[in-house]
């Protein structure tokens, strides 16, 4: 358990300075993927990842609506959902991944609004990477977009279906994406997007300038993006959660 509540953001002691905090790497094969955070965490942010099949790797970022320590039990409750559930779902050889990801994203609307007492606001975007394939099966519920990088361009993944969280049925879609051979993913928190200085916000362009940049590590990537909005704000951010989740494939 306190090793849940670590993962989660709890138990730690406030900075006066917001530092940048790295996930430890997961190990996959021909990619990596890092998450990185401001230390100042206050709101609903939550980032998770696990093997759960030889070749597929699940990860997620969510943003439960309301401040942390409010939110500890839904928190906990859908971490513990997305892994009973993740192993569940992709564990097969044989696996239809679409339909796999909206039966995941079905059982986690239930399991926040079960553990919420009613309704609450989370929206997520949570991947399966497929490292034999180079695929990426996603869905986006009412998430900021993801963007995927490649050679020529920076696309964004954009919405699937609403928040998670609203309503017992909500429907949602899944997508599959292929990423080449340097292609890179960033999926980033709201409190990425909304940085502000001088009225002007960093938005989904300060980001995709960052990847613009060209292939890195994981690590790499999800650290300059946090470094470019400290720079943008000209201050370490305190006016939200800020998260960055990051995903590359090598050559």
């Amino acid at each position: 358990m306190k090793a849940l509540l670590s993962k989660l953001g709890f138990g730690s002691t406030p900075e006066e300075v917001p530092a940048i905090i790295q996930v430890e790497n997961p190990e996959l094969h021909g990619a990596d993927l890092a998450v990185a955070y401001f230390s100042s965490r206050a709101g609903g942010d939550f980032h998770d990842f696990l093997r759960v099949s030889p070749t597929r790797f699940l990860f997620g970022l969510l943003d439960v609506a309301g401040k942390r320590e409010a939110n500890a039990a839904v928190l906990q409750a859908a971490q513990a959902c997305f892994h009973s559930s993740g192993e569940q779902l992709f564990a097969a050889a044989e696996v239809n991944e679409s339909e796999a990801m909206i039966e995941l994203s079905r059982r986690l609307n239930l399991e926040i609004m079960r553990a919420a007492g009613g309704v609450r606001s989370c929206p997520a975007f949570v991947g399966c990477y497929d490292e034999e394939l180079g695929t990426l099966c996603h869905v986006n519920a009412g998430h900021t977009p993801g963007l995927l990088r490649d050679d020529a361009s920076v696309v964004e993944l954009p919405a699937t279906g609403l928040p998670l969280g609203l309503f017992s049925l909500a429907p949602t879609d899944a997508r599959i994406v292929g990423m080449g051979p340097n292609a890179s993913l960033a999926v980033v928190s709201r409190g990425v997007v909304e940085a502000e200085s001088k009225d002007a916000e960093f938005g989904l362009d300060g980001v995709k300038s960052v990847m613009q940049a060209g292939p890195s590590s994981a690590k790499d990537l999800s650290q300059r993006i946090l470094e470019r909005v400290q720079d943008f704000m000209r201050m370490a951010p305190k006016h939200n959660d800020v998260t960055a989740l990051t995903l590359t494939r090598g050559n």
